[in-house]
């Protein structure tokens, strides 16, 4: 599964490269380069974090979840799902660097529960119960102020390199 996923990152870098260095002519350092496909890498799990999200949302509501406790629920299986991939491909550990897999999953949780369950949760209920916004319509607009700030959160504090902290 690690090399099928390692070549369809291959290819999408390639057609990055092509896209952005060869058609549109723009150059890149290489440290630059590396932040920007890093980004994209967040956001592909991002947007596939997103889908798991919203379905499985969809899933417990329609099992009978208040709107509210299938968010909840939704989130602890999106922030589970987003902390694997994340840390395993975007955020990975370079050869010298030492990460606590227990801090870093509890730092994600913190960074996705501001944005994602406290933050999302009130906007959530400004939609529905104030703007009578469908209860399966509001969490898509909520992805417009909570996606941003998630890279942010999780780039420069839930998977910041603990051992260049301490130094």
């Amino acid at each position: 599964m690690q090399k099928i996923l390692e070549s369809i990152w291959k290819y999408i870098e390639i057609i990055m490269k092509t896209i952005l260095i060869r058609i549109l002519k723009l150059r890149f350092l290489e440290s630059k380069w590396d932040e920007f496909m890093q980004f994209i890498q967040f956001g592909i799990v991002g947007l596939s974090n997103t889908f798991i999200s919203y379905f499985s949302y969809l899933i417990f509501y329609k099992l009978g979840c208040h709107y509210l406790i299938a968010s909840v629920l939704s989130f602890v299986v999106s922030v589970t799902n987003s902390f694997y991939w994340n840390n395993k491909y975007v955020f990975k550990e370079d050869g010298a660097e030492e990460r606590s897999l227990i801090k870093t999953y509890i730092k994600t949780f913190v960074a996705y529960s501001s944005t994602g369950l406290v933050l999302s949760n009130i906007l959530l209920f400004i939609w529905v119960q104030i703007f009578r916004i469908s209860e399966v319509i509001a969490p898509l607009i909520n992805l417009i102020v909570t996606i941003p700030l998630n890279f942010i959160i999780n780039k420069y504090w839930a998977f910041k390199n603990d051992s260049k902290e301490e130094k």
